[in-house]
């Protein structure tokens, strides 16, 4: 399981709103308490693709969000990126690129942007499993 505050999805979701026609993205970090994990942090990162379709994370944001993590005593949990125009579910280049089958990968779909829909899921090969997620 994995939780968030509602206030760190706002944050992520009024960021993924002003990004808009692309994608947003950026990474999770908090705390594991035996399989549970805890987000204490989101950070809202620049994707240096500028496009709809894909995202990848700046390189210089992603090394200082680490630093930032370290200096908090916070681990990495995972990225976030939203779909604007797609549903919240890993594409097909989205499990080619997660490598770290122990990282939660957050999906934020603005198809119909007065409701989206997030989720996070566990990603391991071409296989993506939906993992429980709370906003709370």
């Amino acid at each position: 399981m994995i939780s968030m505050s509602k206030a760190d999805y706002n944050k992520i979701l009024e960021y993924a709103k002003s990004e808009l026609p692309n994608e947003a993205c950026g990474l999770i970090a908090g705390e594991k308490i035996g399989e549970d994990k805890v987000i204490k942090k989101v950070y809202l990162l620049t994707n240096i693709d500028h496009s709809n379709e894909h995202f990848s994370l700046d390189p210089k944001e992603q090394l200082a969000s680490i630093k930032d993590m370290r200096a908090n005593g916070l681990v990495p949990l995972g990225n976030w990126h939203s779909h604007p125009e797609s549903p919240s579910r890993p594409s097909e280049e989205d499990k080619r690129l997660a490598y770290d089958s122990k990282a939660s990968y957050l999906i934020l779909s603005l198809m119909d942007i007065e409701n989206p829909v997030f989720n996070s899921f566990k990603i391991q090969g071409d296989k993506a499993e939906k993992e429980e997620f709370i906003i709370k």
